[in-house]
């Protein structure tokens, strides 16, 4: 099912330059499955799954105050998870406890806080990652939910100088992920759930190049969002590699499938309604499932430690039909996975071996600490 051989497009003199026609044909028939088949796929699955009870369990989403996030904090919460919306807008967030706090059926207040993170400030996120180490909790579940996709939009860079979707879908989350490994390490068994995308399939990173600021690649929204997907993936394997077994942090990949969220917003208005009437998309509750399952099903863990067990080259992956998938064909190429993770621990100021520091309990410097907001 895994392949850990890299991939044979390489050019000689220069190395990679992207996708070969094979590959780039095989991540297009990926996506067109999906759009096509993901309601068929998962006729068999309820709306919502259903879940066992989390109580006990501490769980930070990130970017939960609309689309996906919302169903999968919910969810949490209602099936008695303690449950940290971290989140930019805290106003939208404190509407959403009230509104579900009014409707919930169940006996005794949904146990929900809120804390501030902004993901375009990596300033925001290590002071986010210190504020909850320094409470001494244990986090069972590390949901890296937050992403966006400005599907049409020209190039913008975050205030950290990068690119705005490399920045909010893989650095905020891989920073924020490696900054709370004490807290994850507490709250053993736990897992690292980062909300991944099909796009991936038709993602290529130039390791040397991942903030599309050389001028070697033109860029465009899609190329921007499904590289930093698949360079998301990448890190993963890598930090799946590098924790220990007995550490007992499972680090999961997850896709929605096509979901009717905000996510057409800067389309004109026609596109944006049939995007939404568009039978073969999944509602927010259904695109929440796979993300639900892998942060609840007790299988996850021991698939995990299969994986690690067997040394495979990718880190566990869901499919939207919540069954294990293999990552595509460049996600395995453990080279380029390996100048990912260099080059992510340079951009999010961590030095190469915070990650094991951080597991024997030493202080590790991030550089945008001191930053100010």
């Amino acid at each position: 099912m895994f392949s850990s051989s890299p991939s044979p497009f390489l050019s000689s003199e220069k190395g990679k330059q992207g996708l070969a026609c094979r590959e780039w044909l095989t991540g297009w028939s990926h996506l067109i499955y999906e759009f096509l088949f993901q309601r068929i796929a998962t006729r068999n699955l309820q709306t919502c799954l259903p879940l066992p009870p989390l109580d006990g369990v501490t769980c930070i989403v990130t970017g939960c105050t609309s689309g996906i996030g919302i169903e999968i904090a919910r969810q949490l919460a209602e099936s008695g998870a303690h449950v940290v919306m971290a989140v930019r807008n805290q106003a939208a967030a404190h509407d959403l406890i009230k509104k579900w706090q009014n409707e919930w059926s169940g006996t005794g207040p949904l146990n929900i806080e809120v804390m501030e993170v902004n993901l375009l400030s990596l300033h925001s996120v290590a002071k986010f990652a210190k504020a909850w180490n320094a409470s001494s909790r244990p986090l069972h579940l590390l949901i890296n939910n937050a992403g966006i996709f400005s599907i049409g939009e020209p190039q913008r860079f975050s205030k950290d100088g990068y690119e705005t979707h490399l920045q909010v879908n893989h650095l905020a989350p891989s920073l924020l992920s490696v900054l709370l490994l004490p807290s994850l390490i507490k709250g053993y068994p736990s897992r690292i759930i980062n909300m991944n995308s099909t796009m991936h399939y038709i993602g290529f990173v130039d390791a040397s190049d991942m903030n599309f600021a050389s001028g070697k690649r033109e860029f465009t929204s899609k190329k921007a969002y499904s590289s930093s997907k698949l360079a998301q993936l990448m890190f993963s394997s890598i930090l799946h590699k590098r924790l220990p077994a007995d550490a007992e942090i499972s680090v999961i990949c997850v896709s929605p499938g096509i979901v009717r969220t905000n996510v057409a917003r800067d389309l004109p208005k026609s596109v944006q309604i049939a995007y939404h009437l568009l039978p073969t998309n999944f509602t927010p509750q259904e695109g929440a499932r796979s993300t639900v399952f892998a942060a609840t099903d007790p299988q996850i863990l021991h698939y995990c430690r299969r994986l690690k067990a067997d040394e495979r080259p990718v880190c566990a992956y869901i499919s939207y039909d919540c069954h294990p998938e293999s990552p595509s064909r460049e996600a395995h190429d453990l080279k380029t996975a390996h100048e990912v993770w260099e080059r992510t621990l340079d951009f999010i100021g961590l030095p190469s071996d915070a990650v094991e520091k951080l597991l024997r309990d030493e202080m590790v410097e991030c550089r945008f600490e001191s930053q100010g907001d």
